[in-house]
């Protein structure tokens, strides 16, 4: 049996009734609650519940309206909004045009007649207090990032509304503003990369629930038919109770309840978890299966961990975008074997891995034994794996701009886990040491 057809809440006809009105219909609490013959209450929840889902959105002055949902994707292009947002800025002029998006950027440290050459439509240019330059920036198409707190003339405030081209201003500095955009753009390009759990469910079929009434016969056709050997039990609310497998109800009678096999309060993840994160959850439970629940532990989809090690398998053949501390990190160190064949990594300890101090970041070298063993590990097995345990040594201090080599070597493997001992070396003396367990996640 179906669950989910079979006894269709009230709730869920409110949603379907909100999804099912033409987009742009303007939706009031009242009016759906006449409608649709449910109480004020109810008719808010529900209309709350399509907010979060993203077909419907609240303007002020304008009410709710019934809007299309757009697949998950961020966009790695910043607009001019997202930009007054990120330099604290004060907006001038030309507020009609705060939507389009940035393409690129030009700081105004140079003449004027110069500056032409590298400005085109879509830029942004950061510059001081120079209304000849905000004017030439408005006639290229650009717009235009004051800092310093600085303002700009009524007529370059004009011509900035009559071209739709924002003009604003920022108190802090041209290093400032450049690095803090930098660093917006480099933290979306790391979020369009990690996958999340909604990246695969969107194109899901419909999921096949279980109610508690359902029999171990009617179970067993369900799960033949779709082929799924777990099926989630849900309420009459459609929250997760539990799960059943195919395996645990061969040799019941047809007639029996499936209560007795249920599995109760299995472990759930929601559709914002990261496809890592739910592998890695998948291992350390020893399970294969997750239900995707909304924030009321109401069921929206489910995956295995094959789906989920698929989608890891294919993001992983993309371009790199974006760097996150880990990447930069391990940036200046480069592969290279032995005689032997066996892999090892060298590279230098820059002025970025250092303490106020002047002494080596602790913690950035057990970043660099962690990944030299995810990456020997992968090296050795094929397989993808997640730090278990790590005992550290820290042996001597290193210098900035010492050389090091960093060593793994393997001391025992299995299906599961793969455990490795890890020297950093300078010269021919140790600098730091340690022995790492690895939980591979291709299997639980």
């Amino acid at each position: 049996m179906e669950g989910r057809d079979d006894a269709i809440t009230k709730h869920e006809q409110l949603l379907l009734h909100i999804e099912g009105l033409k987009v742009g219909s303007k939706i009031s609490v009242r009016k759906l609650a006449r409608e649709m013959s449910v109480s004020e209450g109810t008719a808010y929840r529900a209309l709350k519940d399509a907010e979060n889902l993203g077909i419907v959105i609240t303007k002020e002055r304008i009410g709710t309206v019934r809007v299309e949902k757009k697949p998950r994707n961020i966009s790695e292009q910043l607009t001019f909004a997202d930009v007054v947002d990120i330099v604290e800025g004060h907006v001038l002029g030309g507020a009609d045009g705060l939507h389009k998006n940035l393409h690129k950027y030009v700081i105004g440290a140079m003449k004027v007649d110069a500056m032409v050459r590298y400005i085109d439509a879509g830029s942004l240019l950061i510059v001081g207090n120079r209304d000849n330059a905000h004017t030439l920036a408005l006639e290229q198409g650009a717009g235009v990032l004051i800092t310093g707190g600085f303002g700009t003339s009524k007529e370059v405030k004009a011509l900035a509304d009559q071209l739709n081209l924002p003009i604003f201003s920022s108190r802090h500095d041209t290093f400032t503003v450049a690095s803090l955009i930098n660093r917006a753009i480099f933290d979306r390009l790391i979020k369009k990369k990690i996958m999340i759990v909604e990246d695969i469910v969107g194109s899901k079929p419909k999921i096949h629930a279980l109610k508690m009434s359902s029999t171990v016969g009617e179970s067993m056709a369900l799960s033949e038919q779709k082929g799924d050997p777990r099926l989630p039990v849900v309420d009459e609310w459609n929250r997760v109770l539990g799960i059943v497998n195919r395996s645990d109800m061969r040799n019941l009678p047809d007639e029996q309840s499936i209560e007795k096999v249920l599995i109760r309060n299995p472990v759930t993840a929601t559709l914002q978890t990261s496809l890592a994160s739910a592998a890695q959850l998948m291992m350390w439970e020893g399970i294969d299966f997750l239900p995707i629940v909304d924030r009321n532990r109401k069921l929206v989809a489910t995956v295995s961990r094959k789906e989920v090690l698929q989608a890891m398998r294919d993001a992983r053949k993309q371009p790199q975008l974006g760097e996150t501390f880990d990447h930069l990190i391990w940036n200046g160190f480069a592969d290279e074997r032995d005689e032997e064949g066996r892999l090892f990594f060298h590279g230098f300890i820059t002025p970025q891995m250092a303490t106020d101090l002047g002494t080596i970041s602790e913690g950035i070298l057990t970043t660099v034994m962690t990944q030299s063993a995810l990456r020997a590990a992968k090296d050795m097995t094929g397989n993808d794996f997640v730090l278990d345990n790590m005992s550290t040594y820290f042996v001597r201090p290193v210098q900035i701009e010492d050389p090091v080599a960093v060593m793994p070597r393997l001391l025992e493997a299995s299906r599961r886990t793969c455990k490795l001992e890890i020297e950093i070396m300078h010269m021919d003396s140790l600098v730091a040491k340690a022995v790492l367990t690895l939980q591979s996640i291709e299997h639980g």
